[in-house]
């Protein structure tokens, strides 16, 4: 199949460096951008040095200067890994320039700017007027083993703690065996903070340390919300106390509920076995799955348990592979045709 021009805005952050390495060595994507204003000009490898080999004479491109590099009348697959708030508005100038060149774009987006339909709803929790509101229809926002075919010509990535979340929620509420009042905790690597330096992702303060952070106030907590609300026909509430733990990638998510009435640790598991029989991604296990499982690859493991009334769902995922660029990899192979796993299976390191 004939490859596909790939471009990614915001090109230094972690994100942007993981969607580099995942486009690498992509069958069917094929980068003509990296695209970073700050960095304009400067090699690759010099931000990304483990990026060398692929991209050993590439530059970074200023964000008025690549779409020429674009055939006229070809597709786009674009990237955003972009800051909240600052994405959208990066968007919608390439759609308006891409229309001038009868280039055919998808974006998938891995910021906030397209989780919510409506701009009021977006403004209500960032405190911002939306950059784009005007193509806030032209996206949808999920996970991909829970959305089977979409209409849309973009999608937005429902981020690293929705992800691993809603991989562990949506099963429970779809089964009817549970009430729809989750209590859930989640622990994520220090890489989930972004790039740029913060007390909280500081070395000496994360090493042999672990602490809760906007407990029951953490903004994404009403996307996740509505996107279970939307995957699984019921309005969960959602009460989640986020963790920073003392490594680097990846986060542990745990879901509790109260059983509607008498249950089984297999009752429960055979909904989760069916939603996911067919998902490559995803990988039921039994006890409780692990983060070493899953570092630095798109595969996610899901466990669950029950005690009494009591029921708990697990899941453990790469916050920058499977919850951020190998999910927005898997949406673009998605949205052109392409395989889910199409350049998502390679073997990952052991031992993380």
């Amino acid at each position: 199949m004939t490859s596909v021009p790939a471009v990614v805005l915001g090109a230094t952050g972690y994100v942007g460096g993981e969607l580099l390495r995942l486009i690498a060595t992509h069958p069917l994507f094929d980068l003509v951008a990296a695209v970073s204003e700050s960095r304009a000009g400067e090699r690759i490898p010099d931000t990304f040095p483990h990026l060398a080999t692929p991209f050993d004479d590439a530059e970074f491109a200023a964000h008025d200067a690549w779409l020429e590099r674009v055939p006229k009348g070809s597709p786009l697959a674009l990237f955003s890994a972009a800051p909240h708030g600052a994405s959208a508005a990066m968007i919608a100038k390439v759609l308006e320039q891409a229309r001038d060149r009868d280039v055919d774009v998808h974006v998938v987006d891995v910021s906030a700017d397209f989780r919510y339909r409506d701009a009021v709803a977006y403004e209500s929790v960032y405190g911002a007027a939306h950059g784009a509101p005007q193509l806030l229809g032209d996206f949808v926002c999920a996970v991909p083993e829970h959305l089977a075919d979409t209409d849309t010509q973009h999608v937005a990535h429902p981020g690293c703690f929705a992800t691993a979340i809603l991989l562990a929620a949506v099963p429970l509420l779809r089964s009817g065996l549970v009430m729809p009042e989750l209590f859930v905790t989640g622990i994520t690597g220090s890489t989930g903070s972004g790039r740029t330096p913060q007390p909280g992702t500081h070395h000496p303060e994360r090493h042999s340390n672990l602490y809760a952070y906007k407990a029951l106030a953490h903004r994404h907590a009403p996307e996740i919300a509505n996107l279970a609300e939307a995957a699984s026909g019921t309005r969960p509430g959602i009460n989640f106390v986020p963790h920073s733990g003392p490594f680097a990638r990846g986060i542990f998510a745990s879901v509790q509920a109260k059983a509607t009435g008498e249950i089984s640790a297999g009752q429960l598991r055979e909904s989760f076995d069916s939603l996911y029989a067919d998902a490559p991604f995803v990988r039921v296990v039994d006890g409780s799955p692990r983060l070493k499982n899953v570092v630095a690859s798109n595969m996610a493991e899901v466990g669950v348990a029950v005690s009494g009334d009591t029921v708990v769902a697990m899941s453990a995922i790469d916050n920058l592979v499977k919850g951020a660029a190998g999910g927005a990899v898997q949406w673009m192979n998605r949205l052109f045709g392409h395989p889910d796993a199409a350049g998502l299976t390679g073997i990952p390191p052991g031992w993380t």
